[in-house]
């Protein structure tokens, strides 16, 4: 292969690669040690013998050869391309040779997928042992890479004790190998680096490659549509193909045999290869190192959603009555959760991020992209919010070459069995009773709630400025009677201390109540810069699982910005009896003096830095409650406040819940008209605008607040 033909090919790649939507995301690049190296990987898809040594070339900058099918140079266009990437085909007569001379040197890197196979089915394990089973037969993975790294670091040793002696053989073999610079050979050492390769989502779609087939071939065999299907999408989609290296595994260590000693310093011609001892010997050694780099290569496996919603739906119990939805996605949700908190596997960066919309909107079709695949595939079929599922999908074979478009959801569980502590875990939360569930969500929710709130303060603590721990302290009153739940919500720059008064009042009068701290706040100023207004709806979100696993009916309120945080609950939720929000702000610009001198002096900003916000910026604030508010406001906030009703105001005609709005008249912060003009836009059928003559903005704390308690209390009873 000459360097300009790889070179161009490498430029085509790149070229290529700007019209796929794949995300590559690589891990583990310090695992990569300098010496000669065989990369040994999984393989899936065809698309990977282009992709990885392209890859692996742009991190390395050596020359990258890897092992490929024969059948890719069957066809003259793809064997000039494949070729002029490095690829060399597994039949090829030479291949042992070339692989031991460039691998020697040091100045090529190798990739050798050791399942000799793409692994369709992802099925890999049986006994515990490494099996694959393609058409009937059934073997391991091949010992090729091992052997070949074997044989590669005894001949560097054995040239380093020759060279010391002066021994002839020490030339024929420098000839043999085409050597010129044997320094630079023995200073180099050979490893094997295990390579993992996950993609999300992996299921088949159709797309421009199938498409195109189906017009050129007019009637494609169920193999070639399975792969230009499977590996189409894996091109042309928002597909996650995540890379990751692992601990290189070195050769030399190996070597420690006796005999093989023995070998190593003999001074005659012998062939290692050939000798029927250290043929046995190396076979020995090098199923040692195939089970160590397999190992190696499905635990670093990237887990994600396909593996957790495959494996909880493989072991759930089977029920006649079928499988509530919510308590699959209970279970689910309470899977990533010890997953991440494990962190003893490699999971996805999704996993990483607050996993409540799982229990919510699935604003993310996390759900709803696998149940409409499960559907479509005739693994389950759902029928008034139950699934039914076909548990023969998960134990009947199905063919090699096409089980990925027929059957893909066996194939996500499949890829979990190398991971048996992952699969065991998986297997005893789905065997879990509801009741359990619910209870083991609510709980770790209520803890992570503590835990965050706990990080953050002191993270972000500032003597003199933040306020007691107590003012940003969750507040959660459990009533006796479970019949109704209440969820409070603060306001923007405030804390739960805001609502207290009013939470115990409902308390009191018989309601559980839960007042959520919103991410950001009942901290420092310097925390709700750095926050997003989506973090607020995750606040809100954890407090509303937690009421809903706590009471048969919940109310949401909330005040001010806390006002349009319970309105933007219910467009996304089910199960809200209805919604009562005080002083929610229509606009920013409704927001009057408390926000417009900011939003001057922000703009002012702007345009002095050409459009580059600074995101932590702060302006004076002088609030009604001083031991609760900031006293300095972010810009940053700002804006996400804006964001939020910005993204509230088209969807207040979807809220149908029963919905009482609260408005002072003489409110200095919020502009009744604002109020007055959500209230119109809301799509409530029963609906209620009350208006109180109060001189001020925070009216659920101070003087008069019995009437307003007493008006939005009998509101709630009307719905509970």
């Amino acid at each position: 292969m000459n360097r300009f033909a790889f070179e161009l090919s490498g430029y085509t790649m790149k070229t290529f690669s700007g019209f796929s939507k794949a995300r590559i995301k690589i891990f583990g690049k310090e695992n990569i040690p300098d010496g000669s190296i065989i990369f040994t990987a999984n393989h899936f898809t065809r698309i990977e013998t282009v992709f990885l040594p392209y890859h692996i070339h742009n991190i390395t900058h050596k020359k990258i050869f890897s092992l490929a099918t024969a059948e890719l140079f069957d066809i003259p266009i793809l064997k000039g391309f494949v070729t002029n990437l490095g690829g060399v085909s597994v039949k090829d007569p030479h291949r042992d040779e070339l692989i031991l001379k460039t691998l020697l040197s040091g100045d090529v890197h190798w990739i050798i997928f050791p399942e000799g196979m793409m692994v369709k089915n992802k099925k890999l394990v049986k006994q515990d042992h490494f099996s694959l089973k393609e058409e009937g037969t059934e073997r391991r993975p091949h010992t090729g890479a091992a052997t070949l790294a074997l044989r590669c670091e005894f001949y560097r040793e054995r040239l380093r004790r020759l060279k010391s002696n002066g021994e002839p053989e020490f030339e024929r073999l420098l000839q043999t190998f085409e050597i010129d610079h044997i320094d630079n050979i023995l200073s180099k050492e050979t490893f094997i680096v295990p390579v993992n390769i996950t993609y999300y989502p992996a299921s088949p779609r159709a797309n421009i490659l199938s498409r195109i087939a189906q017009i050129v071939i007019k009637d494609p065999s169920k193999r070639v549509k399975d792969e230009l299907m499977t590996e189409g999408n894996m091109l042309f989609s928002d597909v996650d193909i995540t890379i990751r290296f692992g601990a290189p595994i070195k050769i030399r260590e190996y070597l420690n045999d006796p005999y093989i000693e023995s070998m190593l310093t003999v001074k005659r011609k012998i062939r290692f290869e050939e000798d029927l001892i250290s043929k046995q010997i190396s076979r020995e050694l090098s199923i040692q190192i195939m089970e160590k780099y397999m190992a190696s290569v499905y635990a670093m496996t990237c887990i994600n959603y396909d593996h957790i919603l495959s494996c909880i739906l493989k072991h759930f119990p089977y029920r006649k009555d079928g499988i509530d939805i919510y308590e699959f996605k209970c279970k689910v949700y309470i899977a990533i959760f010890f997953l991440v908190s494990n962190r003893t596997r490699f999971v996805s960066d999704n996993f990483l991020l607050n996993q409540i919309h799982l229990l919510t909107d699935d604003r993310f079709h996390r759900f709803r992209d696998f149940f409409n695949l499960a559907e479509n595939t005739g693994v389950i079929q759902i029928k008034d919010k139950k699934i039914f599922k076909d548990q023969t999908k998960f134990i009947t074979p199905s063919d090699f070459h096409t089980i990925r478009i027929e059957n893909p959801i066996l194939v996500m569980a499949n890829e979990v069995e190398p991971l048996k502590d992952v699969e065991d875990s998986l297997k005893k939360l789905a065997q879990k009773t509801k009741l359990e569930i619910l209870n083991m969500v609510k709980d770790e929710i209520i803890g992570k709630i503590e835990s965050d709130f706990s990080m953050d303060y002191n993270k972000h603590y500032i003597a003199g400025e933040s306020k007691e721990k107590t003012i940003g302290n969750p507040i959660f009153l459990k009533n006796e009677n479970e019949a109704a739940g209440i969820l409070l919500i603060h306001g923007y720059m405030a804390a739960p201390e805001e609502m207290k008064a009013f939470a115990y009042d409902l308390y009191n009068n018989g309601f559980t109540v839960y007042v959520p701290r919103l991410k950001g706040h009942g901290t420092a100023p310097e925390d709700l810069a750095g926050t997003k207004y989506e973090q607020w709806i995750e606040s809100v979100e954890e407090a509303f699982v937690v009421l809903r696993h706590s009471c048969k009916k919940i109310i949401v309120g909330g005040f001010s910005t806390g006002a349009g945080l319970a309105l933007d609950l219910c467009t996304r939720v089910d199960g809200i009896a209805a919604v009562f929000a005080v002083a929610p702000p229509m606009k920013l610009k409704d927001l009057g003096s408390y926000f417009v001198s900011t939003l001057d002096s922000w703009n002012i900003m702007i345009k002095k830095m050409h459009l580059k916000a600074m995101a932590k910026e702060f302006i004076e604030n002088i609030p009604e409650n001083p031991h609760i508010n900031y006293s300095r406001n972010p810009i940053a906030g700002i804006h996400q406040l804006e964001k939020l009703m910005d993204s509230l105001e088209p969807k207040l005609e979807t809220i149908h819940q029963p919905a009482l709005v609260v408005q002072s008249r003489k409110d200095p912060v919020v502009n009744p008209k604002g109020t007055l003009k959500l209230f119109e836009g809301l799509g409530s059928e029963t609906k209620e605008y009350y208006v109180f003559d109060y001189n001020r903005h925070g009216i659920l704390i101070g003087e008069g607040i019995t009437r307003i308690y007493k008006a939005i209390e009998n509101f709630i009873r009307q719905w509970v």
